[in-house]
């Protein structure tokens, strides 16, 4: 931080979630439902802009820019087909915004 130009604070809101062979497995299964998808398989091809799955006592995050609306809504909908997740919040951003996730 202390060489990082412009940084001031970081604040930590890091949490380790639990260890779960559930939450493995439904990780696995959204992974495939994703990338396996035609239009969003070039996500798993640029380490530098996936679409980052979470998976929390089965509860599903999608993390990541994609390139249009189109593409986040087509992650969505995937993300809900699979069987075995309580929820899906998508927060894919579009567009040129920089999040820091």
């Amino acid at each position: 931080m202390q060489n990082t130009k412009g940084v001031t604070d970081v604040v930590n809101n890091l949490k380790v979630a639990p260890a779960s062979m559930y939450d493995d497995n439904l990780r696995i299964r959204l992974f495939r439902a994703i990338y396996g998808d035609s239009v969003l398989s070039k996500y798993g091809m640029d380490p530098a802009k996936p679409i980052r799955i979470l998976v929390n006592n089965g509860h599903v995050g999608l993390y990541g820019k994609v390139d249009s609306q189109a593409d986040a809504n087509i992650a969505g909908i995937r993300a809900n087909g699979v069987f075995g997740g309580f929820s899906v919040e998508n927060h894919l951003t579009t567009g040129n915004t920089d999040v820091v996730e």
